[in-house]
């Protein structure tokens, strides 16, 4: 059985680590370079650092903070926000990023995601899904899951399992999928929106959003069946450590990487 992979978020503003709830009222975490060494010695699987007001802002994806966080990683870093072309792709790759991550380009024109697939391999492209629930009901199935673009601002009319099927078939590696409800609350994962889509797709699916304990990591790797859980807050404020988490992850049978 593959292991399941740890990633932590450094989502960045005007080269800032930020933090918010609902992708709303940021609040600075930290130096993107500095956080990235400490979770490199930690012991997590991944890093992703997402610049979450370019796309927003109409501009690229900060080259220099990528070099600078690059620099201190021995894991794979994947970048995202404001990579609206190939173009910007190969500048976030030429700094360092090992994966690039689209998200409001891929909805804008799916083309770019094979068009990526073909420079740099499907497993380097991760198309992020940013989801919310269309109703209260937490049983529903397709369609209970509307996607948003434009770092949560802007309808796309599309559902979230549907567009994760799309996804993958036009050659996307991975899937980064972020609960907007829960994002930042620290209330857990959304465990039907994650198993909706991981049943979909035949891809990994990395799950996002509401992260506040070691137990709500084990219950999306069950419950929601993800291959991967991102966080940000609990490890920013180091309210849970890597090796901890992995340590409490193995002892319920789910297999991680326990760095020694």
């Amino acid at each position: 059985m593959l292991a399941k992979r740890i990633i932590a978020c450094l989502d960045v503003r005007n080269g800032r680590v930020v933090k918010g709830v609902n992708f709303q009222g940021l609040r600075d975490a930290g130096d993107p370079a500095e956080l990235a060494d400490r979770y490199n010695s930690e012991g997590i699987d991944e890093l992703v650092v997402l610049d979450v007001t370019a796309t927003l802002e109409g501009r690229r994806a900060l080259a220099a903070t990528v070099a600078a966080v690059a620099e201190r990683l021995f894991i794979p870093l994947t970048v995202g926000g404001g990579i609206g072309s190939p173009d910007d792709a190969a500048r976030v790759v030429d700094a360092g990023a090992d994966k690039v991550s689209i998200n409001s380009a891929a909805l804008r024109d799916p083309a770019i995601i094979t068009a990526l697939a073909r420079v740099y391999g499907s497993q380097a492209v991760i198309v992020a899904i940013d989801a919310r629930r269309r109703t209260a009901s937490p049983e529903r199935g397709d369609g209970a899951f509307e996607v948003l673009s434009r770092s949560g601002t802007t309808r796309a009319h599309s559902d979230a399992v549907a567009w994760a099927r799309e996804a993958a078939e036009r050659g996307a590696g991975e899937i980064l999928l972020t609960s907007m409800d829960r994002d930042g609350t620290r209330a857990g994962f959304d465990c039907e929106l994650t198993a909706a889509v991981s049943t979909a797709v035949s891809i990994p699916v990395i799950a996002s959003g509401g992260a506040g304990s070691p137990a709500d990591f084990a219950e999306v790797f069950d419950r929601g069946r993800a291959d991967a859980a991102l966080a940000a807050s609990i490890f920013h404020e180091q309210d849970c450590a890597v090796v901890e988490l992995k340590r409490y992850l193995a002892a319920r049978g789910v297999p991680v990487r326990v760095p020694a």
